[in-house]
Formats: structure tokens, sequence, C-alpha cells
């Protein structure tokens, strides 16, 4: 991590910790360069979470450039870290590239932690848009939920070469990258709820405990999946393509063969299992 002088203050501070243009106190940025004039109050202490980072700071007033302005920053931030890595990505770089001044892209984003949430929700937001249409004709259990992962392997697919400096963070249960950090909660939320859609637009009849617990468990099979995905160094990542036809399919069979009367005991056993040692380590995360 570079140390840069900041030239406000008179003094000698690493990149990501320079904040001579945000006030984080008062939420104010003095001078913004993007429309808000200095000591425009950022609402900076609306997302705090508790013992943990604030989310993505967006302005009261949400004007198109505002927004255009955020956009640039996370875009930019995206193609640096695919050029350069992450590690080697700074706010004060991003924030060059970007045209806009370092306190400026630090109203937007506290850190580059709080890019990279950026990131997965713009790659949330782009899933749900997308998947709908996907959807319109399918009822099929399997092959609704093979599609919902095939279309976000596509959307990933531009960011696969540096997805695996982003996992060295998020793998640490303390990182607020990791999926089960609150900071990753609206995140995870959209894609909980992306599941839900899947499930009940289809044609599975499910007993009611798993059809309960279904959403959440559909969550952490599409994050067994991007791990494997990370790692694939397969040509386009062919060898997930494959996974995800193969295990959607035994998935599938095994939600459908859960309603049966003979089955449930080992479902209400299997729902006890998870709620108690898997659910109950998402829902740690965030307090819930």
């Amino acid at each position: 991590m570079s140390t840069e002088t900041n030239p406000a203050a008179g003094d000698s501070r690493s990149d990501d910790d320079n904040r001579s243009d945000y006030d984080s106190d008062n939420g104010v940025v003095p001078g913004a360069d993007d429309g808000h004039p200095g000591g425009t109050e950022a609402g900076a202490g609306a997302g705090q979470a508790a013992g943990g980072l604030a989310r993505t700071r967006v302005p009261k007033t949400n004007s198109s450039k505002s927004e255009q302005t955020r956009t640039l920053i996370l875009e930019t931030a995206l193609r640096l870290f695919r050029e350069r890595g992450y590690d080697r990505t700074t706010m004060r770089a991003i924030a060059e590239e970007a045209g806009v001044s370092v306190g400026n892209a630090y109203y937007y984003f506290a850190s580059k932690e709080h890019l990279v949430q950026g990131f997965y929700d713009l790659i949330a937001d782009e899933h749900r848009e997308r998947l709908p249409a996907r959807l319109a004709d399918k009822r099929d259990f399997g092959d609704r939920l093979r599609t919902a992962l095939d279309v976000w392997m596509a959307i990933a697919a531009p960011y696969h070469e540096f997805s695996a400096q982003l996992f060295k963070n998020a793998a640490d249960p303390a990182s607020p990258l990791s999926p089960f950090s609150a900071e990753s909660e609206p995140a995870r939320n959209a894609v909980i709820e992306l599941y839900r859609g899947v499930l009940a637009g289809s044609d599975a009849k499910l007993d009611a405990d798993i059809a309960e617990l279904l959403p959440e468990l559909l969550w952490l099979y599409h994050m067994g999946i991007v791990l494997y995905w990370v790692y694939d160094r397969s040509p386009d990542t062919v060898r997930t393509t494959r996974l995800v036809a193969r295990a959607t399919a035994v998935v599938a069979r095994l939600v459908a063969l859960s309603r049966f009367k003979i089955l449930r005991p080992l479902v209400r056993e299997a729902k006890d299992l998870l709620s108690e040692f898997v659910l109950v380590q998402r829902r740690a995360g965030t307090g819930t």
C-alpha cells in the first residue's frame, strides 16, 4: 500500500486511509467536484453496520449526474482490478483514472472493500434483471435452476481473472467481503429472493419443511458453484458449465424425491441438521 502526502492536511498517510476530502463524522464532502458543493450531507451514518463498515454512501439528492459518477468510479475500479489486480489497485489510482478527486471517490465508496460490495450488488442486480426473460418459457425446476446459474456465469465471466484475488479476502470469516458477512447481506438476500422466484415459478411439488428452507439452500448451492468457478482454469470455465449441468440434475431429483411420505422423516432430520449447523452460521454473520 503506497503512502502519499495529503495536500490539505500536510501529513502523510496510507492511500487507503486518506480521508482528507471526506468528513466521516459529519458526512460532508468539502469541495466535491461532481455537483455536490462543499458541506453537502452524505448521510454517512445511515448505513453503518454494527461493528463493521458502512454500506456504500448514496447522496440524498440522487441526481442523474451523481449516479453517473458513482457508476463511473465502480466501473473504473473493476477495470483496474482486472488490469492490475485487487491488491495493487489503490483508491487514489481509481480516482485518477475516473477523473475525480480522491475525496469524491470516498464520498461514494468508503474503501476498496465497499467497491467490492458495489461489485456484488452490480452482479446481483444484473442477474435479477436478465433472468426473468430466460425463465419465461420454463416450468421444470431443474431447467430453471440450471438457467439461473448459467446466466450468473455469463454475467460474471468478464471478472473471472481477478475473482481468485477477491476470494482470498472473502474467505476470511472476519472480512466484510465474506458472503456470510453483515456487509454482504443485501447482495446475499437478493440472490436468495431470486432463487425463491426460481422455485415459485416452477412445477416442483415440495414438502412444506423443505420448501421453507430451499431458497437458502439453493443460495448455498450457488456459493459452492461460485467457489468451483473461481478456481476453474479450463477454457471458458467449461468444467463449471458441465458441473452445473450434472449437479443441478441431481439437486432437482433430490428436491422431487423430498415430497414422498416415506422420505419425510429423513427430510425433517435434514432440516433440523441444516438449521442447527449450516444456516445458523449464515445468520450469525448478520446477527439475525
